[in-house]
């Protein structure tokens, strides 16, 4: 009777919009769960000597430091790039100090009622070759430094004193081929719960029957009991929809010494199915009860949906067929390195939502766990990758070092962690390896294979390809369930016909690099274009030697139907690989992202809102400030078919959109055009050529003001918020000054911080940290965080010998 009245009252407290933080009171009888973010030591390079910094956690320990074009200088072929001759590359891991080892110290405190408990640590993450002391002894390693992962401390505990943890991470030269990060840059948890308790992602959960009737939940359990004897135990299951009790089960078993598996199935009435358009949510709350007395409670969430790949339709979700918009992302979040933040994590998101993208790729490597969450919350699909190196490296001292003793332990630390999400479709087990190459190539994909089936059967394994030929010839694009191509939209047509039975998508596309707000005349196609300035154009047709514009792969996304989507490379810039400009410094960030370093949109964000939003696009480029009697080109990125361009009020010409023509096929284009100052103006137009939608730019005056712009006005006071400040230099009459590159000075008061700036350029080595920043191209970006105190955060920015701008962001504790 305890129980049923438990689990009673737990639906009412749901039903009353109050179950979670309820349900989480009650869970801390039971389980305990306790991040450590404050009050850690770290120290660099050091031999732990006494020179300790007082940090917080997740903390990325290069990230505030200086550049330096020496740092991990790499010799080296780079295949994946069609380049067979050695190059000395210097930016391509970041050229910041993230080589070398880190030592983190932290006291914890147990209490003697804890004794009999089992604590655990779990860290999301460490970068890398984490090595765990507590109290000076050893409790364990994992060397992957993106892996999730876990360490019994019980054996270790002084109950009732004082407890030193300590991690050590070393991150090796010739280890990545971007800017992997530095330190504990993920969360880390306390654990405490009882001897029998559900283990770390211990339910698996299934819904392999949706109709409109109902859906079939499966829940798989693991139970561990580290008592001596056996206990009996009732597990229950509770399903819950927008707090409220929907379905439960309970089920009777004896719980051996060690892990115990039980499986539950549930009938929900009427499920509502998960979307990008509706991305509903369902969480299930598993109840250990011994006694009649809840021992344990482990929340887990999923989501009713169906997906389905074929061969010549296409990717259908929920039965109706959905093309991937999707973007690749690295893990780092530009000025903020790659120190975790699940606010700025939501804001990249939001604005890759708002461009029109529906689905993400994590490139290379596993991501924070908050990703796959966020996905569901927003409605993403979501590839999981799991590795960009097997067994035959592209680094020295890369994953190839790890592959035999560590390549299964990881994919089943992945598989395990993420399964349950409803966003989540494909394991990608690779990216572009080296296996391709390799007569024996399909034993590695084929291992891997197998473990994504065995450890969850719900969803197909995939990786992304780029050598068509050698993948195919050697077995190993058949080893997987579906293989992604990278950069071979001339190839789809040809390999459908050569294997009509596979189910086939575009796993990186474009590569198309651009620098915000920098323009070349004539808008043409640069192939590997390198210029003085170290800048790509951004009227988006420069690209790699590998690589493609976006309307190339748009025109065959198009033609082929049985391609499944493309996922862009990639959704922002990130630190690392600033292709086309490998040998050449400074250059420490990439110029593929669709958003610059900062988050400031470029061009190419209107390109690619207006194929994938249904909203209504006219974005037109470039700025109106040039030499006066300068040939220049103005296109239109715009999903209205016709427009006319007008200079000073004298038309230039209607444009119509042309299938014939790539590059009049998604946008409108004037080339040739003579510049005059004054104003230019594009206005949309029907089939009646009445105009629809204008958009006027003028010649601006020299700079004048400061404007600030901020994404949100009310945050959270958590201590953890992030506020993105965009700073815009404008004339006296509020037009953008698109060359300005003014010292912008940042002064934050109230109940906020400066945590970084940018301002998107991929040449600029200023420092991420300071309170300033040069504007690139009349812009630059303040990156704010709250304090866990209610209030108001006042920012200013000033300028010598412009008019400031100050505005306040409010913080509470509840939103």
């Amino acid at each position: 009777m305890k129980r049923h009245y438990l689990i009673y009252i737990i639906g009412i407290l749901f039903s009353m919009n109050i179950g979670c933080q309820k349900v989480e009171k009650i869970d801390r009888q039971y389980r305990e769960t306790i991040r450590l973010t404050d009050n850690w030591q770290f120290q660099y390079q050091d031999t732990l000597s006494d020179q300790w910094t007082n940090v917080t956690v997740p903390h990325d320990w290069a990230i505030s430091m200086d550049f330096d074009k020496t740092i991990d200088m790499q010799e080296v072929m780079v295949l994946e790039d069609g380049d067979p001759i050695p190059k000395l590359r210097t930016g391509r891991t970041g050229a910041l100090p993230h080589i070398g080892k880190g030592f983190y110290r932290k006291e914890l405190n147990f209490t003697k009622q804890d004794k009999g408990k089992k604590i655990y640590i779990q860290f999301d993450g460490a970068m890398s070759h984490a090595k765990v002391y507590l109290n000076k002894k050893f409790v364990g390693s994992w060397p992957y430094g993106y892996t999730s992962f876990e360490f019994d401390i019980t054996p270790y505990i002084n109950y009732g004193d004082n407890n030193l943890l300590e991690v050590h991470l070393e991150n090796k030269p010739l280890s990545s081929r971007w800017y992997p990060g530095a330190g504990i840059y993920r969360n880390v948890r306390i654990v405490k719960t009882n001897p029998i308790h559900v283990k770390q992602w211990g339910t698996y959960i299934t819904t392999p029957v949706i109709n409109e009737e109902e859906g079939l939940v499966n829940i798989e359990t693991k139970i561990s009991n580290s008592t001596v004897k056996e206990q009996k135990v009732t597990l229950v299951q509770t399903v819950l929809f927008n707090n409220e009790r929907v379905a439960s089960e309970e089920q009777s078993l004896y719980v051996q010494k060690g892990v115990n598996t039980s499986e539950i199935k549930i009938d929900v009435p009427s499920p509502k199915l998960w979307s990008p358009d509706t991305p509903n949510l369902y969480k299930v709350i598993t109840e250990v009860v011994v006694n009649n007395e809840i021992i344990d409670t482990f929340h887990s969430e999923f989501g009713f949906r169906t997906i389905e790949f074929t061969n010549n339709d296409g990717f259908f979700l929920n039965g109706k067929e959905l093309k991937f918009k999707g973007v690749c992302l690295h893990h780092d979040l530009g000025p903020l390195g790659a120190a975790h933040n699940e606010s700025a994590l939501r804001h990249r998101l939001l604005k890759l939502k708002e461009m029109g993208a529906n689905a993400i790729r994590s490139t290379h490597n596993p991501s924070d766990p908050s990703l796959v969450r966020l996905t569901d919350e927003l409605g993403f699909l979501f590839i999981s990758e799991a590795f960009d190196e097997w067994e035959v490296p592209k680094t020295e001292n890369g994953y190839n070092t790890l592959w035999n003793e560590w390549a299964e332990k990881d994919l089943v630390a992945l598989i395990h962690r993420d399964r349950n999400h409803p966003s989540l479709i494909m394991w990608s087990i690779g990216n572009e390896i080296r296996e391709q190459t390799k007569k024996d190539g399909a034993k590695n994909a084929q291992f891997l294979t197998d473990i994504c089936h065995r450890e969850d059967a719900s969803r197909p394994s995939t990786a992304g390809f780029n050598n068509w030929k050698g993948a195919i010839a050697n077995g190993l694009a058949d080893a997987v369930d579906i293989p992604g191509w990278n950069y071979k939209p001339n190839k789809y047509e040809a390999i459908h016909k050569q294997h009509p039975k596979w189910k086939m998508y575009g796993s990186e596309t474009a590569s198309t690099v651009s620098s915000r707000g920098e323009y070349f005349f004539p808008a043409k196609e640069g192939k590997h274009k390198i210029r003085p300035s170290l800048h790509s154009n951004s009227f988006d047709m420069d690209f790699p030697n590998w690589a493609q514009t976006p309307d190339r792969e748009f025109k065959a996304q198009d033609k082929h139907k049985f391609i499944m989507g493309e996922f862009v490379w990639t959704g922002y810039d990130y630190l690392g690989e600033p292709t086309p400009y490998n040998e050449e410094w400074p250059t420490k960030s990439s110029y593929f992202g669709i958003i610059d370093l900062a988050g400031i949109p470029k061009d190419r964000f209107f390109l690619y809102k207006s194929k994938w939003s249904n909203e209504k696009v006219l974005h037109v480029l470039p700025h109106w400030n040039w030499k006066e009697g300068q040939k220049v080109s103005v296109h239109a990125y715009t999903n209205y078919n016709k427009a006319e361009l007008f200079i000073n009020g004298k038309s230039m010409g209607i444009k119509t959109k042309n299938n014939n023509s790539l590059y009049d096929t998604y946008r409108l284009r004037w080339d040739n055009i003579t510049y005059h100052s004054g104003e230019m103006k594009v206005v949309a137009l029907n089939d009646k050529n009445e105009a629809i939608e204008e958009v006027v730019k003028q010649t601006a005056g020299m700079p004048n003001q400061l404007k600030i712009e901020v994404d949100r006005s009310e945050v959270q006071a958590n201590g953890e918020e992030i506020i993105y400040a965009s700073v815009s230099i404008l004339d006296k009459n509020g037009q953008l000054c698109p060359k300005a590159d003014q010292l912008v000075t940042f002064n934050v008061e109230g109940q906020g911080t400066l945590r970084a700036v940018g301002n998107g350029d991929p040449t600029s080595l200023e420092s991420f940290v300071a309170p300033k920043r040069k504007a690139f191209n009349g812009m630059c970006m303040a990156i704010l965080q709250s304090t866990k105190e209610e209030g108001k955060i006042t920012i200013t920015a000033s300028s010598q010998g412009l008019a400031p701008a100050t505005i306040t962001i409010h913080t509470q504790q509840t939103l």
